[in-house]
């Protein structure tokens, strides 16, 4: 029987996040962790092929295997550049 570990699996698409736990093999990867979870038929806006991936606030691949206790993240693209955001700010303020 193969050893199970459990991560987490994270994706804020707006206000309210949503949040998997999972118990998986060890030697479970990034991306099959993602398929595994059920995300991407709760939420069909996920492209794993556009969307960065990470570990607690770290890019990371799909293959890359996960650790016990490893939050995996789903980056959503950037709606505004954060230093072009400032800069109007500022010229505001």
């Amino acid at each position: 029987m193969a050893e199970r570990i459990k991560v987490s699996l994270a994706y804020a698409p707006g206000p309210e996040p949503l949040l998997r736990a999972l118990d998986v093999d060890a030697g479970t990867t990034i991306g099959q962790a993602i398929e595994l979870s059920g995300i991407l038929q709760d939420a069909p806006e996920i492209n794993l092929v556009t969307m960065p991936v990470g570990i607690y606030g770290k890019k990371k691949t799909l293959d890359t295997v996960l650790q016990p206790r490893d939050r995996i993240e789903i980056y959503r693209p950037l709606i505004a550049d954060p230093k072009d955001a400032r800069r109007r700010r500022a010229k505001k303020g």
